[in-house]
């Protein structure tokens, strides 16, 4: 059976790192992976989707509406406006953090209150601080390695061997970093 993960966030926060990551991974475990990604206006902190979809044979890299069995948001506002491709016993993860678009931070419309609260009463939604959990280790930039770890435990994928994936594909520098990162979102979504 075909698995979808859908990610999707805001221009510079790293969602299409962790799905090409995610992409290596699954490949390297044998499922035939398609991935598809749609950057926007993503130099310019727009709207940034990708989705990966994988089992024994993948017809098409395209999620549907209501086809993500996961659906893993960078940015809360994202998660609202990605919510419609969420099956109907789909999980949420999402990281509770706000990127005002142009249209609030040019004072025409105001950031929506309550976007996590409205999630949580449509779907099954885990929501975290990966932010918050970035600075701690160190650097804001892992948020993405943090919500890579949260959506491979989710989904059920900790039997990949990760530390070698992060090891291969990111610069030497900040493999330990990823690593610790990639520890933390699977600890923050057990149970």
């Amino acid at each position: 059976m075909t698995k979808s993960i859908l990610l999707v966030g805001v221009g510079g926060q790293g969602t299409i790192l962790a799905s090409k990551l995610l992409t290596i991974g699954l490949m390297q475990s044998g499922y035939d992976v398609k991935m598809s990604e749609i950057h926007g206006m993503s130099q310019r902190g727009g709207s940034v989707s990708s989705q990966v979809r994988y089992g024994k044979q993948v017809e098409s890299p395209v999620i549907e509406k209501g086809g993500a069995d996961i659906l893993v948001a960078f940015e809360k506002m994202e998660a609202l406006r990605w919510l419609e491709y969420l099956r109907p016993d789909g999980k949420v993860v999402v990281n509770d953090y706000a990127i005002s678009p142009m249209p609030v931070v040019s004072g025409v419309t105001p950031y929506p209150d309550g976007i996590v609260e409205e999630l949580k009463a449509r779907a099954h939604t885990i929501s975290m601080d990966a932010f918050g959990e970035a600075i701690k280790l160190g650097n804001a930039k892992v948020l993405n390695i943090l919500l890579l770890g949260a959506t491979v435990a989710k989904m059920g994928l900790t039997d990949i061997d990760w530390n070698k994936i992060i090891a291969d594909n990111v610069k030497p520098a900040f493999v330990e970093l990823n690593q610790k990162a990639l520890a933390t979102g699977m600890q923050l979504v057990q149970g």
